[in-house]
């Protein structure tokens, strides 16, 4: 007995020191950057010209994922299948909201994230950009749901909007509809409330001038709006919720999702970060990103809440034309690098992403995972992580990558395949190295006709073909269409792709 003793201690002191997930719900914290390209990262990039040594930190204090993507090219999809756990080329919805556009893509029945969460006890947040849609009213209480200035200009800012993120899981938000520096209204939501409203067209003359600043739309402005700010504001009402919560409810576990404007164009970095980068007003945007990320923990620590904190960083899409055009001609940094494409497009470049996971005590750190993954996929993972089983007719399309987190999972593959769609909802399927674009081009840019993009065309090899098939092994800048020499291969993955496309779901 003495001998088993022994035996069985020596046992248990070999294995890893990494603890399981104990019964105690651990907080998480989302933070989803916009337009951020896996080559904007120095811990993804060595090449890159921007510093960003907060998010490079969270990398070796946690697992960073090499093959992670968003489930869209663009950032209203994607919002949708993250909050979700499901593709949002199932709506049917095509493009991406501006101004008042609504309704909510999330139907009131569909369980979200935050709801999920907030079922197992969980206090919800949302700061920053929303970007599914609301709901506004006329004056006369009709809906509006229609883009553009003509509707902001219609909108009763008086009324509630009744499908506004506390609506749809949230307990507290404080953002914008839509890209608070772009789309048409620069005025803040409160909870359901515009507690402010935008009472003039917003003049850009006094606004900063570069090739990064062109993409804010002449729209309503409130006079509390400002545009080069606006981070820093979501940033403190982060940091508000966090401490008001440990104060007031120590026991409760939280959920935050901190939703930045940075890295979308508009570049307008805070005062504090003008010049601060070698890598003009977009590289210091993204070094203003990087504070954020590095302010979030630092609060979290000393709140004394950051060894109970689960933390997920990562971003909606690849990177935008005209800064990856820019700024590869300027500085030659490459946000996009290694990969072809850019936003909209559905190459590489266009979805594969920066994922970064760190949790004190059960994510290994300073450890990397080639995992195929989306950010579909953190629905289920939340759901394993605080133990709730979720319902056959929740996030379809999501599956449970705890046990990548835990280092459980060794190197076989959680999912065969993966999805994706682009603004025109046209879709691809992976299967390990194998990506089936079925679409002729891009499935968003056009590289022949664009002025900034014709550099950059590279023509199809198969130009016959009606579909494109790549080897992503042998051919990782996805440069030779294989559809026609390996039919087989393309003939399948068509298959596959409808299957899921009419059962409703991807996941298992």
């Amino acid at each position: 007995m003495r001998n088993l003793t022994l035996a069985i201690t020596l046992l248990l002191l070999s294995q890893p020191t990494l603890a399981a997930p104990s019964a105690k719900l651990p907080n998480i914290l989302l933070i989803l950057a916009d337009d951020l390209g896996y080559g904007d990262v120095q811990c993804y990039n060595p090449k890159s010209k921007i510093p960003t040594p907060h998010i490079d930190t969270l990398a070796k204090q946690g697992l960073r994922f090499t093959d992670a993507h968003s489930p869209s090219t663009v950032c209203t999809p994607t919002r949708y299948s993250v909050l979700t756990g499901r593709m949002a080329f199932r709506t049917g919805f095509r493009g991406v909201f501006t101004g008042v556009g609504g309704p909510n893509m999330i139907k009131k029945s569909r369980l979200t994230l935050p709801q999920m969460l907030k079922n197992k006890g969980y206090a919800t947040a949302c700061f920053g950009k929303w970007h599914i849609g609301m709901t506004f009213f006329d004056k006369h209480g009709k809906p509006i749901n229609r883009n553009g200035l003509k509707a902001v200009k219609q909108a009763d800012f008086s009324r509630r909007i009744p499908d506004s993120p506390i609506h749809r899981g949230f307990d507290q938000f404080f953002g914008t509809v839509c890209c608070p520096t772009t789309d048409w209204l620069y005025a803040f939501v409160d909870g359901d409330r515009v507690p402010v409203p935008p009472t003039k067209i917003l003049d850009r003359k006094p606004l900063p001038k570069h090739p990064w600043a062109n993409d804010n739309r002449p729209g309503l402005i409130a006079p509390d709006f400002d545009l080069e700010e606006v981070d820093l504001l979501f940033l403190k009402k982060s940091q508000q919720f966090l401490q008001n919560h440990v104060k007031n409810n120590p026991k409760q576990p939280f959920f935050l999702f901190h939703s930045t404007q940075a890295v979308h164009l508009p570049s307008f970095p805070a005062n504090q970060f003008k010049g601060k980068t070698n890598a003009g007003p977009h590289g210091d945007f993204i070094f203003e990103l990087d504070y954020i990320v590095g302010q979030l923990v630092t609060t979290l620590k000393k709140l004394k809440v950051y060894n109970n904190t689960v933390i997920i960083f990562t971003s909606d899409n690849g990177p935008e034309v005209p800064t990856v055009y820019h700024m590869r001609n300027r500085y030659k940094h490459d946000g996009a690098r290694p990969w072809r494409g850019m936003k909209r497009d559905q190459w590489e470049g266009g979805h594969r992403v920066p994922l970064i996971a760190a949790w004190p005590g059960i994510i290994k750190p300073n450890t990397t995972s080639s995992q195929l993954t989306s950010l579909t996929d953190i629905m289920a993972t939340c759901a394993a992580i605080v133990n709730t089983k979720l319902p056959r007719n929740a996030a379809k399309d999501s599956y449970n990558i705890l046990p990548v987190l835990t280092g459980k999972q060794g190197e076989k593959p959680v999912r065969r395949y993966l999805l994706q769609q682009t603004i025109s909802l046209a879709l691809s399927i992976r299967d390990g190295h194998w990506k089936y674009l079925d679409h002729k081009g891009s499935g968003g840019n056009r590289y022949a006709k664009h002025r900034l993009l014709k550099k950059y065309h590279i023509p199809d090899t198969d130009p016959n073909a009606p579909a494109q098939l790549y080897n992503l092994k042998t051919d990782p800048g996805e440069t030779t269409n294989l559809y026609n020499k390996h039919p087989e291969i393309a003939k399948r993955l068509k298959e596959q792709l409808e299957k899921f496309k009419s059962s409703g779901r991807s996941a298992p």
